[in-house]
C-alpha cells in the first residue's frame, strides 16, 4: 500500500462507500451534510457496547436520515505536586469533584461555587486503565468497526496531558497511556494475514508540520480532497506495525524528536502539538456490497466477480501543547514566540468549537493548521472523545475555568459518523487469478486427453505393424530352417572327410615316435652334464663364504680395540666434567658474594638515598641496582670487572638458563648490575642477554627473578637503539603481563621504570599503547606505593612530552592517547600529591597535554583547568610554572572558560 493510500487518498478506480454509524429521524443534520450523504443505505451501529458509548441513541430507519454523535468530554484532575504542597498548603483546592454524579464544582470563593456536568469525572486517584476505558476504548472499538476516531487531551501546561496519552509504561506497565493501550487492543482484534495497520507520527510546531519519525522532513504540506474535503498528509512517514514492540520503539523515536522546554510551570513543557495517526484496514465478511443493493439487481456474472469490501478507518490521538500565561510561565525570547504560537492555535481551535456549538454558518477552520488537521474530529465524520486536564491549585483558577468552559462548549459539537468502505480489487484480482489457474488446469487436462487419444491411435498402428512384422518373421524362419538343413548335410560330409584324414595322420605319427625316443635320451644326458657343472659352482661358493667368515672375525678384533679407545675417551670426559663442576662451584660462590654485596648496596641506597631518585623530570630512569657510593662502590665495580674478565659474558648469560633457581637469581643480579653501566649494554645485547632476560620474564614464576630481570631491562631501555629491540621482541607485552601479576612494590617499581623509559621514544608510542603499555601503567597505581607512583607519573610525563613534540612537528592531530585511554582523571587527582617526585611529573604532564587545543575541552570537563591555574601560581619549579602560565594565556578555550567563570587571568 502506498503512502497516499494510507493517508486517505484512494487509488485509481477504487470505490468509497460512506455509511453512518447512527440513524434517527429526530436528529438535526446540516443541509450541506444531507446533500452529501443523501441516497446512502443506513446500517446498524457498532457490534460492541461499552460503558463509554455516546449518549445519543442510534437506530435504523427507512427514511435514511442520520444521527450525529456528540463529542464526548471527560475531565481529569491532577494531584498536587511538591511545589503546590508547600505554596498552597493553607488553601483549599479550587475544584471539588463529584464522580458519582459526574459533576464538578469550581469555587468562586469560600462560600460560592459553579457546578458543571461532564460525561465522565476522573479524580486524581483514577488509574490509567480507568481513564483509557472511559475515554478512549469506545473510540478504538468504533475504529475497529470502520469509523474514524479521535482522542484528544486539552488543558493548562503541566496538568498531565502527555502523561495521560503518551506514557509508555516501561518502568510500570500500569502507567501505560492511551496510545499504548489503544494499539494493544487494535493488534489483538486484527488478523495479520488479511488486515493491516500503519502509523504516522508528527508535530505542529509554530505552524509548521514536522515528521517525528524523520526530523529532516520538517515542512509537510496539508492536502485536501476537493470533492470530499478529507485532509491528508502525503509527505508524512508511514510505518507498518506488526507487533507492540515495534510500535513502542516508534513512540520512543517520536518522543525523542519532540520539542520541549523548561518553564516556571513545567520542567518539560511540550512546545508543539503532537498527533499520532493510526490507519486500520480490515476485510469485511458475510455481507453484500452497498453498490449492488443500490442497483437493485445483480447478474450472475456480477455476483461471481463481486470484489470483497474493505473498511478503512483512522484513529487520531492528539496531545495538544498546554495553554499558558506569559506572566506565570516566565517565557522569554524564543520560548515566548513558541508560547504565542501555541496560544494562537488553541485560540483558533476554541473559535471553531464555539462556532460549531452555536451552529454558526461559518466555521473558521482555515485560521490555523491545527483546526485544518482536526476538521474531521469536530463537526466531521469521526467519533471524538476529549479529555480535559486540570490542576487543583487556586493560583491557576482562571486557567482551570477556561479549560472547563472549553470542555463544556466541546460537548455541544455534533459529528456525523460514517463507515468508510472500499472494494478490495486486489482480492478480486487474486480471485480472478485463481479462476484463471483453474481454466488453465482444465485446458491442460483437455490437452492431456488429446495426447492420450493420439497415443492410443499410435498404439493401434504399432499393433498392426507388429502383426505384419510377425508374418514376415515366420516366412524368414521357414527359409532359415531350409538353409539350416542344407548346412547340417554339408557338415556331415565334412566330418566324414575329417575322420578319413585323421586315420591317415595317426599312421604317420606312429612312424615318427621311434625317432622322438632317441631324441629324449640325448636330452637327459645333456641335463646330467649341466647338473654336474652346477655342483662344482656350489662348492666354490662355500669356499668363498668361509673366507668371508675369517675376514669378519678379524674385523671383530679391530672393533674391540676401538671400543677400548672409546672407553678411555669417556673417562677423560668424566674428568673434564668434574673440573667444570668445580669451576661452576667457584662461579656460584663468586655470584653469591656479588649478589650479597649488590643487596647490601640496594638496602643502603633504599635507607639513605630514597629522596635522590630521578634528578630531572625528562631524563630516563637512572640505572637500577647501581653501586655503593665511596669505597664500597669502587670495590664492587672492581669485583664485577674481575668476574667479567675471568668468567666471560657468555658464561654468565648461560647461567640464566640453569635449572637451579638460586643460580638463576644470582646470575640475573650480576647481569642487572653489568647493565647499569652504559659501556656493557651493547655487549650484553649482542651476546643475547636481552633475549635471555625476556625469556626469564616469560617462563619463570619467581618474584625475585621478575624484579631483577625487569630492573635489568629498565637499564637496557635507557639506550634508544635497545628500546626498539625490546619492542620488536615483545618486551612491552611481557612487562604488561608481569605488572598485572606482580604484587611486590619493588617489582612494580622496576616494571614501571622500564615502561617509563620506553614512553620517552615517540616512534614507539602507537605500538606501546597497542600492546598494553599505557594500560599497564594505569594498572600499577593499585600499589599506592610512592616509588611505584613516581615511576608511573614519570612514564605519563614522558608520553605526554612525546605527544607534545609530535603535535608541534605536525605528525599528530587527534586527541591525546592518554585522554582516550582514561588517564586524565588519575592525573588530575594526583596533580597535587604530597610526594614531590610524583607531583612534579604530573604537573609537567598536565602542561604538555594542555599545550594543544584539541585536548582543551576534555581537560576543562575533567577539572584539569583548576590544576593548571594552581601550577601557574604555586609550583616550586620556575620552568613548569612559566609553561603552565604560557599555556593558559595562549589557549582560546581556556581563556573562554576562565572568562565564563569570571576568573581574571590575563
Amino acid at each position: 500500500m502506498s503512502t497516499a493510500y494510507r493517508n486517505g487518498t484512494l487509488p485509481k478506480g477504487a470505490l468509497k462507500v460512506d455509511r453512518p454509524l447512527f440513524m434517527n429521524s429526530s436528529t438535526k443534520a446540516s443541509a450541506s451534510f444531507k446533500s452529501k450523504t443523501a441516497g446512502h443505505t443506513p446500517v446498524s451501529g457498532p457490534r460492541r457496547k461499552s460503558t463509554g458509548s455516546v449518549g445519543n441513541s442510534a437506530a435504523n430507519t427507512k427514511d435514511g436520515t442520520y444521527v450525529s454523535g456528540r463529542v464526548r468530554v471527560a475531565v481529569r484532575l491532577r494531584p498536587r505536586n511538591a511545589e503546590e504542597m508547600v505554596s498552597d498548603a493553607d488553601f483549599a483546592d479550587c475544584v471539588e469533584l463529584q464522580p458519582e454524579l459526574k459533576r464538578l464544582k469550581l469555587r468562586r470563593n469560600n462560600w460560592d461555587s459553579d457546578t458543571y456536568e461532564f460525561d465522565e469525572v476522573l479524580t486524581e486517584f483514577a488509574s490509567q486503565k480507568r481513564v483509557y476505558e472511559v475515554v478512549a476504548k469506545p473510540v478504538v472499538e468504533s475504529v475497529l468497526d470502520g469509523y474514524n476516531g479521535t482522542v484528544m487531551a486539552y488543558g493548562q501546561t503541566g496538568t498531565g496531558k502527555t502523561y495521560t496519552l503518551g506514557r509508555l509504561g516501561e518502568e510500570d506497565t500500569a502507567d501505560r497511556g492511551i496510545m499504548v493501550r489503544a494499539m494493544e487492543d487494535i493488534l489483538s482484534e486484527i488478523t495479520p494475514e488479511k488486515d493491516s495497520i500503519s502509523v504516522s507520527y508528527f508535530q505542529l510546531y509554530m505552524e509548521s508540520i514536522q515528521d517525528l519519525l524523520d526530523p529532516v522532513n520538517d515542512n509537510i504540506s496539508i492536502v485536501e480532497d476537493p470533492k470530499t474535503g478529507d485532509v491528508s498528509l502525503p509527505g508524512a512517514t508511514t510505518v507498518d506495525i506488526r507487533d507492540q514492540k515495534s510500535f513502542l520503539e516508534l513512540l520512543r523515536v517520536g518522543e525523542a524528536h519532540r520539542f520541549a522546554a523548561n518553564t516556571q510551570l513545567n520542567t518539560e513543557s511540550s512546545r508543539s502539538h503532537a498527533m499520532l495517526m493510526v490507519h486500520v484496514e480490515r476485510s469485511v465478511k458475510g455481507r453484500d456490497s452497498v453498490i449492488s443493493s443500490e442497483n437493485g439487481s445483480t447478474s450472475h456474472t456480477a455476483k461471481a466477480f463481486k470484489p470483497p469490501v474493505v473498511r478503512k478507518s483512522k484513529l487520531v490521538v492528539v496531545d495538544l501543547a498546554g495553554s499558558e500565561r506569559i506572566d506565570k510561565s516566565g517565557s522569554e525570547a524564543h520560548t515566548l514566540e513558541e508560547a504565542k504560537s501555541i496560544n494562537l492555535s488553541l485560540s483558533a481551535l476554541g473559535k471553531c468549537i464555539n462556532a460549531l456549538a452555536e451552529n454558526s454558518a461559518h466555521v473558521p477552520v482555515r485560521d490555523s493548521k491545527l483546526t485544518r488537521l482536526l476538521r474531521d474530529s469536530f463537526g466531521g465524520t469521526a467519533r471524538t472523545s476529549l479529555v480535559i486536564t486540570i490542576g487543583p491549585s487556586p493560583r491557576h483558577r482562571g486557567e482551570t475555568a477556561s479549560t472547563i468552559m472549553f470542555g463544556q462548549r466541546a460537548m455541544k459539537v455534533e459529528n456525523m459518523l460514517k463507515i468508510k468502505e472500499e472494494f478490495d480489487y486486489k482480492s478480486l484480482s487474486r480471485r480472478l487469478e485463481m479462476q484463471l489457474d483453474k481454466q488453465i488446469a482444465e485446458h491442460e487436462r483437455q490437452q492431456k486427453g488429446f495426447k492420450d487419444d493420439i497415443e492410443r491411435i499410435a498404439q493401434e498402428a504399432q499393433v498392426r505393424i507388429a502383426e505384419a512384422e510377425k508374418g514376415y518373421a515366420e516366412a524368414l524362419e521357414r527359409e532359415r530352417l531350409q538353409y539350416q538343413s542344407d548346412y547340417m548335410d554339408a557338415i556331415s560330409k565334412l566330418e566324414e572327410q575329417w575322420a578319413a584324414n585323421k586315420q591317415k595322420h595317426e599312421n604317420e605319427k606312429a612312424k615318427s615316435s621311434v625317432l622322438s625316443a632317441s631324441m629324449e635320451v640325448a636330452e637327459l644326458k645333456k641335463l646330467f652334464e649341466n647338473e654336474t657343472i652346477s655342483r662344482k659352482a656350489a662348492e666354490e661358493e662355500i669356499d668363498n663364504l668361509k673366507n668371508q667368515l675369517a675376514q669378519w672375525k678379524r674385523s671383530e678384533a679391530a672393533g674391540n680395540s676401538e671400543i677400548l679407545k672409546l672407553r678411555k675417551m669417556l673417562e677423560d670426559e668424566k674428568c673434564q666434567k668434574a673440573k667444570l663442576e668445580e669451576e661452576i662451584a667457584v662461579l656460584q660462590s663468586q655470584l653469591l658474594q656479588l649478589s650479597f654485596e649488590a643487596d647490601e648496596t640496594r638496602r643502603n641506597l633504599d635507607r639513605g638515598e630514597t629522596e635522590k631518585l630521578p634528578g630531572t623530570l625528562d631524563s630516563p630512569i637512572p640505572p637500577f641496582m647501581h653501586q655503593h657510593l665511596g669505597d664500597s662502590g669502587v670495590g664492587e665495580k672492581a669485583s664485577m670487572a674481575k668476574l667479567f674478565e675471568q668468567v666471560g659474558l657468555q658464561k654468565i648469560l648461560s647461567l640464566l638458563e640453569s635449572e637451579d633457581a638460586d643460580v638463576q637469581i644470582h646470575a640475573v643480579k650480576v647481569v642487572a648490575n653489568l647493565a647499569a653501566e652504559e659501556a656493557n649494554q651493547e655487549r650484553i645485547v649482542k651476546a643475547g642477554g636481552l633475549k635471555s632476560l625476556l625469556t626469564l620474564l616469560r617462563s619463570s614464576n619467581d618474584e625475585t627473578i621478575h624484579r631483577v630481570a625487569a630492573g635489568a631491562i629498565a637499564n637496557l631501555a635507557m639506550n634508544e637503539s635497545n628500546q626498539e629491540l625490546i619492542m620488536s621482541q615483545g618486551g612491552i607485552s611481557l612487562l604488561s603481563v608481569t605488572a598485572a601479576k606482580a604484587e611486590d612494590p619493588q617489582t612494580l617499581r622496576m616494571v614501571a621504570g622500564a615502561i617509563a623509559n620506553l614512553c620517552g621514544n615517540e616512534k614507539l608510542q602507537p605500538k606501546l599503547r597497542a600492546e598494553g603499555g599505557v594500560k599497564a601503567l594505569q594498572g600499577m597505581v593499585r600499589s599506592r606505593h610512592p616509588d611505584v607512583l613516581a615511576q608511573v607519573a614519570r612514564g605519563i610525563a614522558n608520553f605526554a612530552k612525546c605527544e607534545s613534540r609530535a603535535y608541534t612537528q605536525g605528525s599528530k592531530t587527534g586527541k591525546s592517547l592518554l585522554i582516550e585511554d582514561g588517564t586524565l582523571p588519575w592525573i588530575v587527582q594526583n596533580a597535587n600529591n604530597e610526594a614531590s617526585p610524583i607531583r612534579r611529573h604530573i604537573e609537567l604532564a598536565l602542561c604538555h597535554l594542555a599545550q594543544h587545543e584539541v585536548n582543551a575541552k576534555d581537560m576543562i570537563k575533567g577539572g584539569a583547568l583548576w590544576e593548571l591555574v594552581r601550577i601557574s601560581r604555586d609550583c616550586s619549579r620556575d620552568d613548569i610554572r612559566t609553561l603552565a602560565y604560557r599555556t593558559l594565556t595562549s589557549s582560546p578555550s581556556f581563556q573562554a572558560e576562565l572568562k565564563r567563570l569570571r576568573i581574571d587571568y590575563g
